[in-house]
């Protein structure tokens, strides 16, 4: 099992810690689970990691939606998930879930817990820590 962290000190280091995500930690796998509380962040992260791979699409949060597909310029799709209000693991084999998670395209997820049994065998986890007001611990592991 791999596992690192970084601080992100305050709200204007965060593309800073994003562009290392990108270059480092995120190429090492296609789907990647967000586990933060309520306010750590996860679609503030999620929002810069986006903007950085130059989406055209605006993203916002699928809180209501559940899934966001955001497309990139170079033709790359995003899917952006937050099962927060999912109630059911049979909900999220309804809407194809799974076909999601295989489809090769970067899965970022928000709220993962309840979808736990349908990740791949291969993804990762990036856990927000709230240090305080403004900082975080950012960690990730992958096996």
């Amino acid at each position: 099992m791999i596992m690192n962290s970084i601080e992100i000190s305050s709200v204007d280091k965060i593309p800073e810690v994003v562009d290392y995500l990108i270059e480092n930690v995120l190429p090492q796998r296609k789907v990647w689970a967000f586990d933060a509380p309520m306010g750590g962040g996860k679609t503030t992260i999620i929002r810069e990691i986006c903007r950085q791979l130059k989406t055209i699409d605006t993203v916002t949060s699928p809180t209501f939606s559940i899934i966001n597909e955001y497309r990139t310029t170079s033709g790359e799709t995003i899917f952006h998930f937050d099962f927060y209000r999912l109630n059911n693991i049979s909900e999220a084999f309804s809407i194809g879930i799974p076909d999601y998670f295989d489809s090769g395209s970067l899965c970022l997820i928000e709220w993962p817990k309840i979808v736990e049994s349908l990740l791949p065998q291969e993804y990762g986890v990036i856990s927000i820590q709230i240090l305080d007001a403004e900082r975080r611990l950012v960690s990730w592991t992958f096996e």
